[in-house]
């Protein structure tokens, strides 16, 4: 799977009772080749948290042995508030013993730095605790999959740089009545069983520049290379039907639906086992510049896909390979009805 690219940099809050190593601290970060950092410095431990409250930096370099207020109880108070416990904190410290470094990380810390330090050594670790934190940020929380930002930059770069690509949008139909059904565990549960399915069916079917993104919810992203589309898109939608009841109890499992009471739909309501939509976009064929037209064209075929019972693929291609929606000028009359969509199960009537 490819990994996005991110600039480096971030904002440093350095927190060190030592002037000169703070000078230090401050000369080598700013020597930096590869990156442009925004450094802030503390001189204690009580001044490091008001600036942490002040403005929250994205890495913290914490001196151990400060008077007061030690380094192993600010990063105890900084890990133990969920408002900066993802901060990633390194320790600097003369300690190097190995019950120094168990202290340091019993209190949470991330990584740690023996003085004297190396430049080198030190830009490494905190380029490698930034380029974490990004990633962290960027993904969704539940899956560790790249969010909306890093699907964005990937669909736009391929775009940019005249890639062919398909791009597959997929999503659980009726996954609101499970979730209410069974609760938020078991629904975060069902999330990451989909997610494991779109990793294993990539594997085993994509390539190395194959990309899965998170957009939320029960949405996924799949993006390929045209050729591949349909063989994993396929692939995804019948090992999702041979799988998902074992994530039902085996009463619900048998008798193949759940009652769940719809405020949408009024009273109580039967729900079949969920099912997945998945929907193939391609640039084949057509000139995309946008990532836009894609979510476009993907929101005409989600309409074809809601539409039909059970999992189902639909693809933007035309039997014969022709676009099944070209992108046209906004002035340009409307185009004839589409084609019926490749897909695994005819539309319903």
């Amino acid at each position: 799977m490819t990994e996005p690219t991110t600039s480096e940099g971030g904002r440093i809050l350095v927190i060190e009772d030592e002037p000169r190593l703070r000078a230090i601290l401050k000369m080598q970060l700013r020597e930096a080749k590869d990156a442009k950092y925004d450094i802030r410095t503390a001189e204690d431990g009580v001044k490091g948290l008001e600036e942490v409250r002040r403005d929250a930096p994205d890495l913290i370099l914490l001196d151990v042995m400060m008077p007061g207020l030690d380094g192993f109880e600010v990063c105890r108070r900084l890990k133990s508030n969920p408002l900066t416990s993802r901060i990633p904190i390194i320790f600097l410290t003369a300690k190097s013993t190995l019950d120094d470094r168990l202290h340091g990380l019993e209190a949470f810390a991330d990584d740690y730095l023996t003085k004297p330090w190396e430049q080198q050594e030190l830009l490494f670790r905190v380029r490698n605790q930034l380029k974490t934190r990004r990633a962290q940020l960027s993904s969704n929380a539940l899956t560790g999959l790249p969010g909306n930002v890093l699907i964005e930059t990937e669909l736009s770069r391929r775009i940019a740089a005249k890639e062919k690509f398909a791009f597959l949008h997929l999503d659980l139909d009726q996954f609101k009545a499970f979730n209410d059904y069974y609760g938020y565990a078991r629904g975060d549960a069902m999330i990451r069983f989909t997610a494991a399915l779109l990793h294993e069916i990539a594997q085993r079917h994509g390539g190395e520049g194959d990309f899965i993104g998170h957009i939320g919810g029960d949405d996924f992203v799949v993006i390929t290379e045209p050729e591949r589309a349909m063989t994993i898109a396929n692939s995804i939608r019948s090992e999702f039907d041979a799988r998902v009841r074992d994530q039902y109890d085996g009463a619900d499992r048998e008798r193949g639906y759940i009652t769940v009471l719809s405020s949408r739909q009024g009273g109580v309501n039967k729900f079949d086992v969920l099912s997945i939509t998945i929907l193939v976009v391609t640039n084949v064929g057509r000139d995309i510049q946008h990532s836009a037209q894609v979510s476009d064209i993907a929101k005409d075929l989600k309409k074809i896909g809601k539409a039909t019972q059970g999992s189902v693929v639909i693809s933007d291609r035309r039997s014969d390979g022709s676009p099944l929606m070209p992108i046209v000028p906004s002035s340009a009359p409307p185009s004839a009805p589409p084609a019926p969509p490749l897909s695994g199960r005819e539309p319903s009537r």
